[in-house]
């Protein structure tokens, strides 16, 4: 993976001075690559003391990677809290400053990478043409988007956008809160390009443009640039810096082989053997002599009529004796409409991204079979409320992922009824403003280890976290 990560930054076209910062770097083991942006707060000096303090405690602690990398990564915005907040109460000059950033680990050898996140810069991930955003903006502005309560039009307009509810730089606060800090981890498949970028990009241009450029074949210094460009362009109200991660191994491919011929074996001719001539036995003679015989033969006639009377009585009162068997139909759940659509859709889809809309289903969708996802990776999002629920002969999930599901997101749906409502494997599930109702088991995870292998380590749970902010149900 040569030439695959590239990061740029620019003042913009109406700030005096640049208060990002970036990393684009391998690690000291040449195994990782660390992408970070960081976007500094407080003042025309502050911002840029608290992004560089951030910037270096990363390149500190990140130098050699090993061991779980999400703990690592906690524990480096940690550090950088402390520093920061320290340096604050050595000089009251700077006691505004703070910084928002977002850290990726790109495992180059696994194919998969690791985020740490706090505030409104972004991380953002280009699969087959599907731009996914990956993390949450920490400000209420970005709240209202992320649930889809604001358009991406509305929110890059709102003038509350760069008020952010979260950064680096403040006492305790990082420590008090288990889910201060946004982590998570995903495949980094083959073709896959990581986009991580401060609010100066996002808050000019819009995702469709963005992807426009990523899915151009520039290569990433000029992508990078072109981003740049397109933010200034638009007035470029902020400083600007993107850090790109491409991953340029081959995707793997199967060679077309040739179908196996036929041989077809040539018939052999029936040998049809010759008659064989047989002397035709002579028919026996009975001989019969007087009245003797005649008795004879009618005595022997009455015993078989006697015989068989008493064997046909026999027959018959064993058969009614038998109970008669009959037959029994399978109950079979016939599939409605939506469902059969839905289903359809999932199956047909080309790419990764799947919108789904209330107006083309009718509310909610009655299941009476499950939804099977066999994709490697699948965004499900939704326009209007979409609930599934349970028909009421049905007792089975809602949607199963297959064990090659990699990577599915389900943003804004709501499940009812069901005994469990997702069943999936390993980390591949993440949700978005899911809301369960009457659901025992929202979600059931098998995890899929080598066969016959001693296994060691600890099980992370999945990191999902509940809104705080109080929502009116969705159906």
């Amino acid at each position: 993976m040569a030439n695959n990560f590239f990061g740029i930054t620019d003042t913009g076209k109406q700030r005096q001075n640049n208060e990002d910062a970036f990393i684009a770097e391998k690690s000291g083991d040449g195994n990782f690559i660390i992408a970070c942006v960081v976007d500094g707060v407080g003042g025309y000096a502050g911002g840029e003391i608290a992004a560089e303090i951030a910037r270096a405690t990363i390149l500190e602690q990140l130098q050699f990677i090993a061991g779980d990398i999400v703990p690592l990564l906690v524990n480096t915005f940690t550090i950088a809290n402390q520093r920061i907040y320290e340096e604050k109460v050595q000089n009251k000059d700077l006691e505004n400053m703070a910084c928002v950033l977002t850290l990726a680990v790109v495992d180059v050898i696994n194919n998969k990478f690791y985020y740490a996140h706090v505030g409104d810069t972004r991380l953002y991930l280009l699969r087959d043409y599907s731009l996914i955003k990956i993390s949450k903006d920490h400000s209420f502005v970005g709240f209202l988007e992320d649930s889809g309560r604001l358009t991406e039009e509305a929110a890059m307009d709102h003038p509350k956008r760069n008020e952010i509810n979260k950064a680096l730089g403040f006492a305790g606060q990082i420590n008090k809160d288990p889910d201060f800090v946004e982590t998570g981890s995903s495949p980094f498949l083959p073709g896959d390009i990581l986009l991580l970028c401060s609010d100066g990009l996002t808050d000019l241009v819009d995702k469709g443009k963005i992807t426009e450029i990523l899915t151009s074949s520039d290569n990433l210094p000029q992508k990078g640039k072109r981003l740049i460009d397109a933010a200034n362009s638009r007035g470029g109200k902020d400083n600007v810096t993107v850090v790109l991660v491409h991953n340029d191994k081959e995707r793997k491919q199967h060679s077309a082989t040739k179908p196996a011929v036929a041989v077809k074996i040539p018939e052999q001719p029936e040998i049809i053997p010759a008659p064989v001539k047989t002397q035709k036995e002579p028919e026996p003679v009975v001989k019969t002599k007087g009245n003797g015989g005649t008795v004879a033969i009618l005595t022997l006639l009455c015993f078989i009529f006697l015989g068989g009377f008493i064997w046909q009585f026999k027959k018959n009162a064993d058969q009614a004796a038998i109970p008669k068997k009959t037959d029994t139909l399978a109950v079979q759940h016939i599939k409605n409409a939506a469902e059969l659509k839905l289903q359809d859709t999932i199956n047909k889809l080309k790419g990764h991204t799947l919108l789904l809309s209330a107006a083309d289903f009718q509310q909610p969708i009655i299941l009476s079979d499950t939804l099977h996802i066999n994709k490697d990776s699948l965004y499900i999002k939704t326009k209007g409320a979409i609930v599934f629920k349970k028909d009421s002969t049905y007792s089975g999930p809602a949607i199963a992922l297959a064990a090659n599901c990699k990577y599915v997101v389900l943003d804004s749906v709501a499940f009812d009824g069901f005994p469990t409502a997702i069943v999936t494997h390993n980390d591949a599930l993440v949700l978005k403003n899911v809301q369960f109702n009457n659901c025992l088991t929202p979600v059931q995870v098998s995890y899929l280890f080598p066969n016959k292998k001693y296994i060691s380590g600890r099980l992370f749970g999945s990191m999902f976290k509940t809104d705080s902010v109080p929502t009116k149900a969705t159906h």
